[in-house]
């Protein structure tokens, strides 16, 4: 019988459907599905230790992903993989899967069987008149184990049994006998989807058959994907990351849910911005239904009152006529829709199940359900909400109870609540009062704004610009909709022309408008001076009219941008701003004078000042402010926090700011970067990294040139400090180029310079090093910039130490570190013991480099700076006593950049190649070397090979 000779590899999951049963080993490159990593490192653990595995979890949340990423690291380690994935009709075929798993298999596992068991085998393959009585079964038992012994015998084996639940009985029964015979070096991994279950227990899709006892092996349950790793899959796959919080919501964290409404959005070509809604048709629909397709007709009515409830529980539901809940919510919960807790609240597993289950349920059938549930809701609000959804005939008396029930909702500090009850009220108020239900439309479409629900402030906006409405309505919508934006403005130029236009003549208005356009100028168009006039002429317009709250809003968006342009006025404008403030007391700290206020203390250093405000405001902000400014504080809170190297909270703050993001639908972009910022300091490095680039995509997605300038920055720290040199420079001179378009200033709101003069330095780059430093020392100077003084003495001691001053380095790099501890900037202190080590290490003062690095890692210790504190383990080269005292002293006075292109010549690469390796020019190539040869007294290839060898050769 023939077989495969060749290894071949399974399909990828939702490209082309997997073969019956496939082998292979050898090499294999694919990255852990995103969110995964800790879940294949587990497993991985129990292969180890048990050799048994079971993956499980609902249908697309990725099992089969998991075991592939788990089989592509054994095959990568030399291992044979063997793939068995029944099919759905090989359930009800005898030995269906058994045959399969023998196919798949080479020739020589075959080759040593018996003759019986051969026979066996060649019966079960049906290559042969079957037997009076069918196969053997003890042959067959014993031939199906010795094939998986003889595998193992040649290398360890990994067998991963895909879609388990569809092995026939005899298969299963084969398999079982062969896997308690098998030995240790055969590792199987089993992928199954539990078969959900109807009302009464009936089997919705057929038992799996056991390939083991349950004490034999351990089971992992795959999880759904977090809201933070659903934006990491989203980018991944080219989507929309914006939409990642309501993304995940909808889908529950299902992988393959989320990538269909993605899909579905994408294939829509609705501009983000634009959308009212998830696209809930095509793909997204067709899954959500298989989903809810094992549902009974009562299991799914009592799903649809759930799905209308703003709080379902058992005992709701049981009272609005579903006496049976508590049984069909029991089934749902079986079949993966729902979870139900302690108790009896009901949350469904994905968002898009309850909303698909009302876009299937006719309008009538949805009133009636409404009806029941006003008669028994106990709390007034939802009451009114419920009475308003079940009648579709307006109403003014029940549309005024709607409004009062949205001022209700607002109090109570549920701005999503009161966003959707203020548009119901609108929608509800009768066509013949149309002043007011207008004016209904605006509120609706404002408080939206403060929920940050665009979907419905596109509605109350739609709805609004169809009808007969003034300017200035107008106007207030297409406000509303901007501020929902958050920082995705481009593709709104429309909006802003059309506010423009109806503001004209309305100074009240067009101070409104221009406010905005300031914000757009700086964020989408990287024009700070534009949006400097913009912001100037608003406050004039505001304060012509005795608007203090747009006065103060422009009055600090030209503060801001003062600062950046490195004004003098920065400040006395931004007193202004606050002075009005405090006379018009804003509802909201977000984009006002106080939060600019404490940012300006945090660009400056002084940090205890700036984390006093913000957690003075942190109550009153999380008790009723809107959604955005808990965003703003928390992600300011990590900023502050990181810097002065409190990097426990930084962490706890950014990633409340990233939550709270991602829930809100907003882009995650800048808490990305503040996440990236926290991890820096207390974190990882990796992770760091990761987070950085997340922000730069997100950033360019939305046009964001602020936060795009400031997350290239925290990646091409990671960069410089993790030693990726090269990386570091592309990096750090696209926020170098970027900001210089950007007209900034300011070298203390974005530090970048300190950490590209030390990358120029690192690429032997000396002399531009120095030039950068000797540009913005002056300009930090006349600012009164004193900690960003102290970047650059860091650097400028390492520019001493390369040109051979060491002494005068490390003096400046003691004082310095002695200065940043005096600011409290820890972090800064301990990265300054540590370029002091090394300086001292190149001086050859070993005792000196080593309390320098244990200085080090005290400061790092304390701080809980845990990746800083990975950088003070390296340990120095051992003395190596071959090495003669000239030859040494000649090594030490290489740079790092010229003792790698000197190792990179050595070993044979041209001076074209090493300049590509090192992303350098040849000219840089050529001088480099010709001082190098002169710092080893060479003068040639080979003679630099020998001096490296030298240097390099152990002692005898």
């Amino acid at each position: 019988m023939p077989y495969p000779s060749t290894p071949c590899a399974p399909a990828s999951h939702g490209a082309t459907p997997y073969a019956a049963a496939a082998y292979g080993s050898g090499q294999a490159d694919r990255a852990a599905p995103v969110g995964r990593a800790e879940l294949l490192s587990r497993l991985e653990r129990v292969l180890l230790n048990r050799g048994r595995a079971l993956l499980t979890g609902p249908p697309g949340v990725g099992k089969t992903e998991v075991a592939e990423a788990a089989a592509d690291q054994a095959s990568a380690r030399g291992e044979t993989v063997v793939w068995l994935a029944p099919q759905p009709a090989d359930h009800a075929m005898p030995g269906a899967a058994a045959a399969a798993l023998i196919a798949s298999v080479p020739a020589f596992a075959l080759e040593g069987l018996p003759g019986p068991q051969r026979d066996a085998v060649a019966v079960l393959c049906r290559e042969s008149v079957a037997l009076e009585n069918g196969w053997d079964p003890i042959a067959l038992r014993l031939a199906v184990a010795g094939v998986l012994r003889t595998l193992a015998e040649r290398s360890p084996v990994l067998l991963v049994v895909d879609d388990a639940q569809r092995i026939d009985a005899d298969s299963a029964d084969l398999l079982r006998f062969a896997l308690h015979l098998a030995p240790p070096a055969l590792r199987v991994v089993a992928v199954e989807t539990p078969a959900p279950y109807a009302v009464g227990g009936a089997d919705g899709g057929g038992a799996p058959m056991p390939l083991w006892v349950a004490s034999e092996a351990d089971v992992l349950l795959v999880p759904p994907l977090q809201a933070d790793e659903m934006a990491e899959l989203l980018v991944h796959h080219r989507l929309p990351s914006r939409l990642a919080g309501r993304i995940h919501r909808a889908s529950g964290g299902n992988p393959r849910l989320a990538l269909a409404v993605g899909r579905s959005l994408a294939d829509s070509r609705t501009p983000v911005h634009h959308a009212e809604a998830l696209p809930l048709s095509g793909r997204a629909r067709d899954v959500t239904r298989r989903m809810l397709a094992p549902a009974s007709a009562p299991v799914r009515a009592t799903l649809l009152l759930a799905a209308l409830a703003l709080r379902p529980t058992t005992a709701l539901l049981r009272r609005a006529g579903r006496p049976t809940a508590e049984a069909e919510l029991a089934a749902a919960e079986r079949a993966g829709l729902i979870s139900l807790t302690e108790d009896g609240t009901v949350a469904f597993t994905a968002g898009l199940l309850p909303s698909t289950l009302v876009h299937d349920t006719c309008w009538t059938e949805r009133s009636r359900g409404h009806a029941a549930l006003a008669a028994v809701a106990d709390d007034p609000v939802e009451a009114v909400r419920h009475r308003a959804l079940a009648n579709d005939v307006p109403d003014e008396d029940l549309a005024a109870e709607v409004a009062v029930a949205a001022d209700t909702a607002r109090r109570r500090g549920n701005s999503a609540l009161a966003a959707e009850l203020a548009l119901l009220a609108a929608e509800t108020t009768p066509a013949g009062l149309g002043r007011r239900r207008l004016e209904r439309l605006v509120d609706a479409a404002e408080e939206a704004a403060r929920a940050a629900r665009a979907d419905l402030a596109m509605r109350a906006a739609a709805d609004l610009l169809a009808r007969d409405a003034t300017p200035a309505d107008r106007v207030r919508v297409r406000l509303a909709v901007l501020d929902t934006a958050g920082q995705g403005l481009t593709d709104l130029d429309e909006i802003y022309v059309h506010a423009m236009e109806d503001s004209e003549g309305e100074p009240a208005l067009r101070a409104a408008v221009q406010l905005r356009l300031a914000v757009k100028y700086v964020l989408a168009d990287g024009d700070p001076v534009r949006s400097r006039t913009a912001a100037v002429e608003s406050a004039a317009l505001a304060m012509s009219v005795g608007d203090r709250h747009t006065a103060a809003q422009a009055l600090t968006q030209q503060a801001r941008i003062d600062r950046v342009l490195g004004s003098p006025d920065a400040e006395r404008t931004l007193a202004e701003a606050r002075a009005l403030e405090m006379t018009d007391r804003p509802l909201g700290v977000r984009n006002t004078a106080q939060i600019l206020t404490i940012r300006h203390a945090l660009f400056d250093d002084r940090l205890t000042e700036a984390r006093d405000q913000l957690y003075a405001l942190l109550p009153l902000v999380e008790r009723r402010g809107p959604v955005e400014d808990a965003i703003e504080l928390f992600r300011t809170l990590a900023e502050v926090e990181a810097r002065r190297g409190q990097c426990a909270a930084a962490l706890a703050h950014a990633g409340r700011s990233l939550a709270l993001t991602l829930e809100a639908g907003l882009s995650p972009g800048p808490a990305w970067y503040a996440l990236a910022l926290a991890e820096t300091a207390g974190g990882s490095f990796a992770r760091a990294a990761g987070y950085a680039r997340r922000s730069v995509r997100a950033s360019e997605e939305e046009g964001d040139h602020v936060f795009l300038s400031r997350s290239l920055y925290a990646l091409g720290r990671v960069q410089l400090v993790t030693g990726d040199v090269a990386g570091a420079l592309e990096t750090l001179r696209r926020v170098r180029d970027g900001e210089s378009a950007q007209c900034a200033v300011d070298p203390s709101m974005l530090r970048w310079h300190e950490e590209l003069a030390e990358a120029l330095l690192a690429g032997d780059a000396l002399e531009e090093a120095q030039a950068l430093l000797a540009d913005v020392g002056p300009v930090a100077e006349r600012l009164g910039r004193s900690t960003v003084l102290l970047g650059c003495d860091r650097v400028y001691a390492l520019c001493l130490a390369a040109g051979g001053k060491t002494d005068e380095a490390v003096d400046l790099l003691v004082e310095t570190a002695d200065r940043f501890a005096g600011h409290g900037l820890v972090l800064e202190q301990g990265r300054c013991l540590i370029a002091l080590a090394r300086v001292e290490r190149r001086r050859r003062r070993r005792s000196a480099a080593q309390a320098a690095m244990q200085a080090a890692a005290a400061v790092f210790e304390r701080a809980g700076a845990v990746p800083w504190l990975g950088l003070t383990a390296e340990s120095p080269p051992p003395a190596d006593p071959a090495v003669a005292p000239a030859a040494g002293s000649a090594l030490s006075r290489l740079t790092e950049a010229e003792l790698r292109l000197a190792r990179l010549v050595g070993e044979g690469a041209s001076n074209q190649e090493a300049a590509a390796r090192l992303y350098l020019s040849v000219k840089t190539v050529e001088a480099r070397l010709t001082r190098i040869y002169q710092k080893l007294d060479v003068r040639s290839r080979a003679q630099l090979a020998t001096a490296l060898n030298g240097l390099a050769a152990p002692s005898r």
